[in-house]
């Protein structure tokens, strides 16, 4: 091509783009792009530059791994057909991603000297707060005492998040966190609800708290202080599966926390209290009863049932003036998110519309 040719070189392409000429070659022989002309004296390839945002998007797929088959739907494809090939390949990426980081956790496990000690450095408040909202899921009394592991917090370590769960069979509460920093192999402590709501007070005057698991045990640092933890051996229930498990959400409604607080309390605990949701209005107690609540609500009508004694914890543990309801049907897990924070989730279990226990999970 000569100086006058408005087309690119392959050169000055590849280049502009961000691949190499030889990855442009290759992408030529599959059909993926081809070049906008090609010498038939030379066979040199010519791009023009309106080529430039197909070819930018090829890289794009290529760096996150989709192989050509599916890069070519995208490409090409119906939007839809596109997005579904995207939504698979980020999930297939996700997976794979967990399997490898479970892997080589495991290989620095049995390394020797074993495994480094965790500690991740948290903010004294934000530690306090997320202790505040979990601790209560924790399971008390009777349920304790045939199910100890269910007294305690678990307190998940890893290097970019930490978590906080807590369930009573009947509640799931979880919080992470994102440490100020983070070192050591992926770690995990049970600690007694009490016992940490107790270290929370402490936590909430200190600017910054080390959490800090190793083979001696566990503990919490802040400033030139240190608060032992007591941690205790036991198989704590597989949350993220129940997380993983929920179906999608057929029905949305956010409403006034304080006011839908207000009216679980006003109800007391003698039996089931029913609430309805229709339109944008968020009824609450018998179907004759005529109190609502203004509430933005999305899908069809819906009537579910609660324990007050299990729902007005999982709505004092919320922040924010409002809250979120996500439900898939009166009988699996009802999702009580607070809208302000989407770090902290909680499940609570409905009941039967007639009075009795709560289902479990």
């Amino acid at each position: 091509m000569d100086d006058t040719d408005p087309l690119m070189s392959i050169g000055a392409f590849a280049r502009r783009v961000g691949l190499a000429p030889s990855a442009l070659r290759f992408y030529d022989d599959c059909g993926v792009l081809r070049p906008a002309r090609v010498d038939p004296a030379t066979g040199y390839r010519g791009y023009a530059p309106d080529q430039e945002p197909r070819a930018v998007l090829v890289r794009r797929l290529r760096e996150a791994g989709m192989p050509l088959a599916d890069a070519s739907v995208v490409l090409d494809g119906a939007r839809e057909e596109a997005r579904a090939v995207l939504e698979a390949h980020a999930t297939r990426a996700r997976e794979t991603a967990a399997s490898a980081a479970a892997a080589i956790d495991e290989i620095l496990r049995a390394l020797p000297g074993g495994p480094r000690p965790t500690v991740a450095r948290l903010g004294g408040a934000e530690l306090a707060s997320a202790v505040r909202q979990v601790a209560p899921a924790a399971a008390r009394a009777a349920v304790a005492q045939e199910f100890p592991v269910l007294g305690h917090v678990l307190v998940e370590l890893a290097r970019q998040e930490v978590r906080l769960v807590a369930t009573d069979r009947y509640r799931l509460a979880v919080r992470a966190l994102r440490p100020v920093a983070s070192e050591g192999d992926p770690g995990r402590v049970l600690v007694d609800a009490a016992e940490l709501r107790d270290l929370a007070s402490w936590a909430m005057r200190m600017p910054e708290v080390a959490v800090e698991v190793d083979q001696r045990g566990a503990r919490l640092r802040g400033g030139s202080a240190e608060r032992a933890l007591a941690p205790v051996d036991g198989a704590f229930p597989d949350y993220r599966a129940v997380l993983d498990a929920l179906p999608t959400a057929r029905h949305r409604i956010i409403v006034d926390r304080s006011a839908l607080r207000a009216a679980v309390a006003d109800a007391g605990h003698d039996g089931p209290l029913l609430l309805r949701a229709e339109g944008r209005r968020l009824a609450i107690g018998p179907d004759a009863a005529p109190p609502a609540l203004p509430a933005i609500t999305t899908g069809p009508p819906v009537r579910v049932a609660f324990d007050p004694g299990v729902l007005l914890p999982a709505l004092d543990a919320g922040v924010g003036p409002d809250v979120l309801l996500e439900i898939s049907s009166p009988t699996g897990p009802v999702v009580v998110r607070s809208a302000d924070q989407g770090s902290f989730t909680t499940l609570v279990m409905p009941v039967h519309d007639d009075p009795g226990p709560p289902r479990r999970p």
